[in-house]
């Protein structure tokens, strides 16, 4: 994939021709297709047979997260256009009202599932294991006299009831927050009157009462509402949930107001942001939700009645529970082989590994911290280091990156942090970072107005006598210590003075708003990713028609994209045979006969986030591959800045034609995509549980620490 160019002129004629002959019903709904890989998180839920118990609790959790930033972004967004009167269809023909419907149909379907997999298969197996979770009435006498106790000295002073009368309006439901629905009755004049208490998230989701018993917090408060409301009679109270739109809206007028702008949006983000989903309790009394959902502004098919306790992203607490029984077995990372054979009894000298060889590092079987984030520190450290440049779009709250850039920068490094603010649901602790970086003197560029920066690079300039050498990292993960133990990435450390060089124009490219759109190794969005990709499909196209070695292999968390798609689309009709590995969302229709009968689908999920990004061409026997940031996606490639570097030691192509060849092997679980519907393998003809891909990484590691 080198030297390809980053042209955007559109396709050729022979190309648009070939679109014309394609099927218009040749993709996929993305949002659907996203709810289908949801489900998938579920099936890991379901299966008591290779996952543990509490793992399982943890992806009830996952799905629960998973579904809230759908409708907080995706679902919004699909409701915004609607309340806009737009009416053009999607790409696979459906209308947005009638696709808004849809989505709500399946999700019920979802989450309907999800309640049934938590109280009749997860929540009697945890009580089996001694870990319960308690409805008020299951609790014993002396544990209710503790609530008692516990609610008078530190739920009570820490509750706001709001009554809504003639004086005091619906209060506004902050999204996410779970809340108590109460009817009161005032005795002296008979008057009926609702009232509202949001269930602090300041305090523990589930109150542990000792000896794995556990009960929600708002238990403990609806047995409590008397002292809330003293001299008024309970009719009745139920919990309830608003999920609303949280997507980010910024006007990039310039690039020196943008951070001005973001905190502004922030700041609105509060109040103002309409309901995009009710979630009740299932016992809800009928006059109770007809006041919400009339307050609220939400329709019939918006209401989602379920069982308590609602939000079961609270189960995510329950991994603090000390059963390594029912959790994963610990794994350790370990260095990187090429970096511990320069270990002695000190750490392993970062710049002395990378001039023997480039390093290709692959978290979390390889250690973050003994490669990415060492690299960081010593270049730091290093008093031969002259400048370090940097992007950052996700880090940890406690972050040893930004530590070692602001070391860098104090001790009079020229220090450049690309800092993406844009980053959803991470603005404002990249905004906080921002300015310590720049109170430490660091060079802080606020990303490219209308892009965000989502490649993951950095880059050290030292001085070793001879000249000047740079090294660099080229990543698919973000920069974050934290990520790198649960998600699965790529990294190259490199000294290599060709793609070095492609690096630091980049970096000129970001913070000098260069008109830089020509590298030799590296592939670039908004510019080069999508023509490269598809001109490198094109020639698997030309070498198979010449008789020559052709093959496209490819793994990313997401494909949309309707030119890449269409490009695999013509390569399968031409006989190349098509591998897509992806997690997520996948907007191609595998399996059609006369369009995709050669390309196949996988998806993988497991204890790690499969996150990195590789692209493999056969190239007529002389196989091409990258790696990168970016997602086949039309906000990645049109609307971020994005990053593939090319590979070219042998070692790193074999060990990338190993996982792929790991993901397709029949004896391997996974989730396999015919036209739309996935299926999930995961047992030979006889009944035998197939190979776990991680846990076969992870067995590999241990035997390497060996």
């Amino acid at each position: 994939m080198e030297k390809k160019s980053t042209s955007t002129q559109g396709p050729s004629p022979v190309t648009e021709s070939a679109v014309a002959e394609l099927p218009a019903d040749r993709y996929s709904d993305r949002e659907l297709s996203w709810l289908a890989f949801n489900n998938r998180v579920l099936d890991l839920a379901r299966d008591s047979e290779r996952i543990p118990l509490l793992e399982r609790a943890n992806f009830l959790a996952i799905f629960s997260s998973n579904l809230d930033e759908f409708f907080m972004v995706r679902v919004a967004g699909l409701k915004r256009r609607i309340a806009a009167g737009v009416a053009v269809p999607t790409v696979t023909g459906q209308m947005p009202r009638d696709l808004h419907e849809a989505i709500l149909d399946r999700t019920h379907q979802l989450v309907a599932d999800q309640s049934k997999v938590f109280a009749e298969v997860v929540r009697p197996q945890l009580a089996e294991e001694g870990i319960h979770i308690l409805a008020w009435s299951e609790l014993d006498d002396e544990e209710k006299d503790r609530m008692r106790t516990l609610f008078s000295e530190r739920v009570f002073p820490v509750l706001t009831p709001l009554a809504v009368d003639p004086s005091h309006p619906f209060p506004y439901i902050r999204g996410l927050s779970i809340n108590l629905a109460v009817m009161l009755r005032n005795p002296v004049t008979g008057a009926d009157q609702f009232a509202r208490v949001k269930v602090p998230s300041v305090l523990p989701r589930f109150f542990h009462l000792g000896h794995g018993r556990f009960v929600p917090l708002e238990e403990i408060i609806s047995r409590h509402l008397d002292q809330l409301f003293t001299g008024m009679h309970v009719l009745q109270h139920t919990t309830f949930r608003v999920t609303r739109n949280e997507d980010v809206e910024v006007e990039e007028d310039d690039a020196e107001n943008l951070l001005f702008s973001l905190e502004k949006e922030l700041l609105r983000r509060e109040v103002g942001r309409p309901p995009v989903r009710l979630e009740v309790q299932s016992d809800i009394q009928d006059d109770m939700l007809e006041l919400l959902t009339r307050e609220l502004g939400v329709s019939e098919s918006e209401v989602f009645r379920l069982p308590a306790p609602l939000d079961l992203t609270g189960l995510f607490s329950l991994a603090k529970v000390d059963r390594d029984d029912l959790k994963y077995p610990n794994f350790l990372p370990i260095t990187h082989p090429h970096l511990a054979e320069v270990e002695t009894a000190r750490p392993a000298n970062m710049f002395k590994a990378i001039r023997r060889r480039d390093v290709l590092v692959h978290h979390p079987y390889d250690s973050f911290a003994t490669s990415v984030q060492r690299f960081i520190e010593q270049a730091a450290a290093d008093p031969k280091v002259l400048a370090i440049k940097q992007t950052l779009y996700r880090t940890s709250g406690d972050s040893p990156i930004v530590d070692a850039l602001v070391d860098a920068a104090q001790a009079g490094k020229q220090v450049l942090a690309v800092v993406e603010i844009k980053a959803r649901f991470d603005e404002q602790a990249n905004i906080a970072w921002a300015r310590v970086l720049e109170q430490a003197g660091v060079h802080v560029v606020y990303g490219m107005v209308g892009l965000k920066t989502h490649c993951k690079l950095s880059l050290v300039i030292r001085d070793e006598g001879e000249g000047l050498r740079r090294y660099a990292h080229i990543g698919t993960g973000n920069y974050n210590p934290k990520t790198a133990r649960q998600y699965e990435d790529l990294g190259l450390l490199t000294c290599n003075p060709i793609i070095t060089d492609d690096v630091a124009r980049l970096f000129n490219h970001l913070s000098g708003m260069t008109a830089e759109k020509r590298y030799r190794r590296l592939l670039v969005a908004p510019e080069g990713i999508r023509t490269g990709i598809v001109a490198a499909i094109e020639n698997e196209i030309e070498h198979k028609r010449a008789g020559r070695p052709a093959g496209v292999k490819i793994k990313v968390n997401s494909i949309v994209d309707e030119r890449v798609i269409d490009a695999l689309y013509r390569a399968s009709l031409a006989g190349v045979p098509v591998d897509l590995w992806v997690r997520g969302i996948c907007s191609i229709r595998p399996g059609v006969p006369g369009l995709s009968e050669n390309i196949r689908v996988r998806s993988i999920l497991g204890r790690f986030l499969e996150h990195s990004r590789v692209f493999w061409f056969a190239n007529g026997g002389n196989p091409s591959v990258a790696i990168g940031s970016a997602d086949l996606m039309h906000r990645n490639l049109d609307r971020r800045v994005e990053v593939l570097v090319s590979l070219t030691n042998k070692d790193h192509i074999a060990e990338i034609e190993g996982l792929f060849a790991m993901a397709f092997d029949p004896r391997t679980i996974s989730w396999q995509l015919h036209d739309r519907s996935w299926e999930q393998v995961s047992r030979d003809d006889e009944g035998g549980i197939l190979v776990d891909l991680q846990e076969a990484l992870i067995a590999r590691t241990r035997e390497r620490r060996k």
